[in-house]
């Protein structure tokens, strides 16, 4: 097997984790090791990395209505210094902010964020076509990114949702929703979302519902109105927690924003407060990707293209049985006019008959197998998108068409060996070790071999 180079991309993270988180720093290592039998079964080239399915930016994505809320909290946490059209963002755009060390402030299109790995919409314009034919093309429509000065940004990202007040949202902004949702670290979900006259949709409902056991849903409720005061906060939070839970948000935390002497928000300390985990928050998502990138190669890759392999045999076989059954009624027509049965059963004449049509079928079965392997092929290359995979399904399927594997009754994918399954497990208690040494950095757990130690 070929060694395959460290990426470039991994290099870099490498580097920049090296100092403020090594836990990461290492998980690249692991990454590197899981790209490797990636491009040993032909998955990725050369030069990728599975650790691009993910940003490795702290992500902070904040849901709510058509009110100012939400913009008033951008606007006092990320620095009373910003402009005020700056902090209002597009009612109808996914808006990514960015820290930047300049003062001017800059709105670049959603194409910035559509062909930049490094941030947290890569080729996200493929899904959304592949979903609704056109839209793609539109991914300006439906994204940008704003970069500003304000040091509350610097290592993380935020993603500001369009507002959510309506029943009916179009496809392509439930797929981006969703996606929202699952790569972000940290979700405030202001409450101004369920105050609107019109309900708020079913599929954002049902969306945040997915996620309230993940820890990282936090509402934020808007009572400026409202001194500070604990026993009115705590009959605040209590009221909410009935309200959503009819609709099936049980979980997360409660957060609310009263006016203070100084006419700023108070429980902005809470705020600071999960906002400071969240880099934490974001570790423990990447090593969870990588976990999901090690198993889905026995549990969602090879179950796929072994499937599309015994698809390509069944179909590239019966052609080529139908075209043995043609020849051979030609020789059951032969027989009937001309009797050559006689002639096919002579020692000499027959055995060569017979090399004669095993030297053509062969090439024919081989040059048939090679046509029906393109059909399946484009069928590949629609699943690894439908599956939102980095992974090429087609590259694995075309390293399992060698010569015997196309005349032999071989349905089981390359790689797919006790050899590689073991590499595989080994990754993934490698990717324990890298979690228990993250839980190490907050409590200190004490291991039987210690406890024994320590009483030397």
């Amino acid at each position: 097997m070929a060694e395959k180079t460290v990426s470039k991309h991994l290099i870099n993270l490498e580097k920049h984790f090296a100092l403020t988180q090594p836990v990461l720093q290492r998980a690249g290592k692991v990454f590197h090791e899981l790209d490797q039998i990636e491009y040993d079964l032909g998955l990725i080239e050369i030069d990728e990395t599975t650790a691009r399915k993910n940003s490795w930016w702290p992500i902070v994505s904040l849901i709510g209505g058509n009110s100012p809320t939400k913009n008033n909290f951008l606007s006092r946490y990320l620095g009373s210094s910003l402009q005020t059209p700056v902090v209002h963002t597009s009612t109808h755009k996914f808006t990514v902010l960015q820290h930047t060390p300049q003062a001017t402030q800059v709105t670049l299109p959603g194409t910035a964020l559509d062909v930049d790995h490094r941030l947290p919409f890569y080729q996200i314009s493929e899904r959304i076509e592949l979903l609704v034919k056109g839209e793609g093309s539109k991914i300006n429509g439906y994204l940008e990114l704003k970069t500003l000065h304000s040091d509350k940004l610097k290592g993380k990202l935020f993603i500001d949702t369009p507002a959510y007040t309506t029943t009916y949202h179009s496809p392509a902004q439930m797929l981006l929703t969703q996606h929202v949702l699952d790569i972000s670290d940290l979700i405030f979900v202001f409450t101004d979302l369920f105050e609107a006259e019109e309900p708020v949709s079913d599929e954002l409902v049902k969306s945040l519902i997915s996620h309230q056991d993940s820890n990282k849903l936090i509402y934020i409720i808007d009572r400026s109105d409202m001194g500070m005061d604990p026993v009115k906060t705590n009959e605040v939070i209590n009221a909410w927690q009935k309200k959503l839970a009819h609709l099936g948000l049980d979980t997360g935390d409660f957060i609310v924003l009263t006016e203070s002497d100084n006419q700023d928000f108070s429980g902005v300390a809470a705020v600071e407060q999960r906002m400071a985990n969240v880099e934490n928050d974001r570790s423990y998502r990447v090593l969870h990707a990588l976990e999901k990138s090690i198993r889905d190669i026995d549990d969602l890759i090879m179950p796929t293209v072994q499937a599309a392999l015994v698809q390509w045999k069944e179909r590239a076989n019966m052609t080529t049985l139908i075209i043995l059954g043609f020849v051979v009624s030609l020789i059951l027509f032969a027989e009937i006019s001309m009797g050559v049965l006689d002639l096919l059963l002579d020692p000499i004449f027959g055995p060569l008959s017979l090399a004669a049509v095993i030297a053509v079928i062969i090439p024919f079965h081989i040059f048939n197998s090679k046509i029906h392997a393109k059909f399946i092929i484009k069928q590949l290359n629609k699943q690894q998108k439908e599956l939102n995979l980095v992974e090429s399904l087609a590259g694995l399927f075309e390293k399992s068409l060698s010569f015997w594997r196309i005349l032999l009754p071989i349905t089981e994918p390359v790689g797919s060996n006790r050899k590689n399954r073991a590499k595989l497990a080994q990754l993934i208690e490698k990717n324990k070790e890298l979690i228990q040494s993250l839980n190490d950095g907050f409590s200190y757990i004490e291991t039987e071999e210690s406890s024994f130690y320590s009483k030397l």
